[in-house]
């Protein structure tokens, strides 16, 4: 028997032991979506972690939403409302911030390797872009020249440092994201001469970490390196995005970040930053944390077996809605996610079973030998830390399955 992740706290069973989601039964939101797999996102869920970030957060730091985590549309209209800004990184992610009534001067555009067509789009709308390199500064300014427009341009810095214990490393050594530190000065001189709107740095270590103090070293590097650049080009950054780096429990073992000690050493480290970032506004750039526990992924069990003696419940669902699930997005030794049935959430464990979806080929796994209660044909799977880096960042098109269906509570 190998565990599973921790299911996060909030979610509970009626008295008939059926997984709630939002004040609803699992089954009756099956019911309503008319198929599963289903991805439900609990919008209460989201809007108590916005808030308990801000109660955590010193005064007057932004939150941004990295929208790369889950852009379903209704979930974005949700969070346009209680955050300070969308972070994203393509033309169709661009059109997806635009609709859900996020301002424009709200939305920062990362990512390398954007085309001159999704520049242009961007720099009409009055979206910031975040540079990745000369190169693309040169593009952004012979476009907002030809458009008759002052582009909006920050300049996204690769550190010198990576956060420490981070799942996905963004920072340090040779990386295709951002400008390399040594370089961004001479660039942001170059870029305000040239009579761009330069709105400061974006300066992104690392993802997915679970260590407080990590994280707080990490953002006390980040606004020395902000405040020594902004010497070195003799200009005050308007907003220093501090990027986001903290993660959530996915698996046995992991435990919550404790985002009150960083909010705590974020406020010591700005009241004690060097005066020239004095008048610098700052920002976080979060996605997983704020919508992954928000969001349960419900799968119908169609078959039961026992291959040499191992049980396997076969769902409709797998990979190609849950690729990070299935351990194949990201992680190096596969390990359980948060798994039970929803139709016994309360229930005890009873056997030793191996979940798999429905798709031809061994990778194909959403528990790996857990511990479950006694499951049937027609029961419901719930994998949850499933609002983040699930439907969008799996292949849906795999062997023609299609996509899930996804709503909002």
């Amino acid at each position: 028997m190998k565990p599973h992740g921790p299911i996060p706290p909030g979610f509970s069973a009626d008295c008939d032991g059926m997984l709630m989601i939002g004040d609803r039964r699992a089954d009756d939101l099956v019911a309503v979506a008319g198929d599963t797999p289903l991805f439900v996102y609990d919008g209460a869920m989201m809007r108590a972690r916005v808030a308990e970030w801000r109660a955590a957060m010193p005064d007057g730091v932004q939150l941004h939403y990295a929208m790369k985590a889950n852009p379903f549309a209704p979930l974005l209209g949700v969070m346009a409302a209680i955050v300070d800004g969308f972070d994203i990184a393509s033309g169709g992610e661009l059109t997806a911030a635009l609709d859900s009534g996020m301002a424009a001067a709200d939305i920062s555009f990362a990512g390398p390797g954007k085309r001159d067509r999704e520049l242009e789009a961007a720099i009409a709308a009055g979206v910031t872009l975040n540079l990745e390199s000369a190169g693309e500064a040169e593009r952004a300014l012979a476009i907002g020249a030809r458009l008759g427009v002052t582009p909006r341009l920050a300049v996204r810095v690769n550190p010198d440092f990576d956060l420490k214990g981070s799942g996905m490393k963004m920072g340090g050594g040779a990386k295709p994201f951002g400008i390399d530190a040594a370089a961004v000065p001479e660039l942001v001189r170059w870029l305000i001469d040239r009579g761009a709107d330069w709105r400061g740095f974006h300066i992104f270590s690392g993802s997915q970490a679970l260590d407080a103090d990590a994280i707080a070293e990490t953002q006390g590097q980040t606004v020395e390196l902000a405040a020594r650049l902004a010497r070195e080009a003799g200009a005050v950054p308007p907003l220093v995005n501090l990027g986001g780096g903290m993660g959530v429990p996915y698996f046995p073992g992991d435990h919550p970040v404790d985002a009150r000690a960083v909010g705590q050493a974020l406020a010591a480290t700005l009241r004690a930053r060097d005066p020239m970032l004095a008048k610098s506004r700052f920002a976080m750039e979060l996605g997983r944390w704020l919508v992954a526990e928000a969001g349960v992924y419900l799968t119908r069990i169609v078959d039961r077996k026992i291959s040499h003696g191992e049980t396997f419940l076969v769902t409709d669902g797998g990979l190609h809605h849950q690729l990070a699930a299935s351990g194949n997005f990201g992680t190096v030794i596969r390990r359980n996610y948060p798994i039970a049935v929803a139709d016994r959430f309360d229930a005890a464990p009873a056997e030793t079973v191996s979940v798999v979806g429905c798709l031809c080929t061994p990778l194909d796994r959403l528990g790996d030998q857990v511990a479950l209660p006694r499951a049937e044909v027609g029961d419901l799977v719930a994998i949850f830390q499933a609002g983040a880096y699930g439907a969008s960042a799996s292949p849906a098109a795999f062997l023609g399955q299609g996509p899930a269906c996804e709503m909002l509570v």
